[in-house]
């Protein structure tokens, strides 16, 4: 217990950083997931083929190399001009990467959508953008939520990638101290630590599924 109790501030400490690339994560890949998806059931041609061949690139790459790309690529490229911090570099590839995965998810509800409604909304003279606030948004969000979940739950667990770059994330944390003591007790903590915040999202994200389930 006094080694537990020895090694847990490490290991909190990483949790921390962990939850601020999560947490800026979501707030930075939602909303431009929901932009990417409007764009991507946009009849501009070009606009639409832009955003396919984005989407195409961040999901057919790993996130590994995404991130490699973005820290140790992007400096080869104008002399340096386009370096980024360990951790500005680690936000960057996320929010690339988990936006293409949200406007994808966003698309299929924004198509699943009758086109009823955007008739509806023209009759009671809303403007395109009142039209996807006020109607459109709502009902989208209680058909898309489930999948926005699991995306939100993976995103947890990815965090972790972020060692590869050498940040100082909950993984990195267990694995120092797994190497100096030589014991798993480290990881094992880690997984624990995983599993809770992968619980509490989750609690989280059932509580925001009833809510939207009453939703008409």
């Amino acid at each position: 217990m006094s080694y537990v109790l020895a090694i847990l501030p490490s290991l909190l400490e990483g949790a921390q950083l962990t939850l601020k690339i999560f947490l800026w994560t979501i707030i930075g890949s939602i909303p431009l997931g929901l932009i990417v998806g409007l764009g991507l059931t946009s009849r501009f041609v070009p606009l639409k083929a832009i955003l396919k061949f984005y989407v195409w690139l961040m999901r057919g790459t790993p996130l590994l190399l995404q991130l490699i790309f973005v820290f140790y690529g992007l400096p080869l490229i104008g002399n340096g001009a386009f370096t980024l911090e360990r951790y500005d570099a680690a936000l960057f590839a996320f929010i690339l990467n988990y936006t293409a995965y949200f406007a994808e998810i966003f698309r299929g509800g924004l198509q699943s959508i009758d086109r009823g409604q955007y008739e509806s909304a023209k009759v009671l003279r809303l403007s395109y953008w009142q039209t996807i606030r006020k109607v459109v948004t709502p009902q989208v969000l209680k058909i898309v939520l489930p999948s926005i979940g699991n995306e939100v739950i993976n995103l947890v667990k990815d965090s972790s990638l972020v060692y590869v770059i050498g940040l100082g994330d909950l993984l990195r944390a267990g694995n120092v101290a797994t190497s100096r003591d030589v014991t798993l007790v480290p990881l094992i903590l880690v997984g624990v630590i995983y599993l809770l915040m992968t619980a509490v999202l989750t609690f989280i994200l059932r509580k925001l599924e009833q809510h939207y389930s009453y939703w008409k």
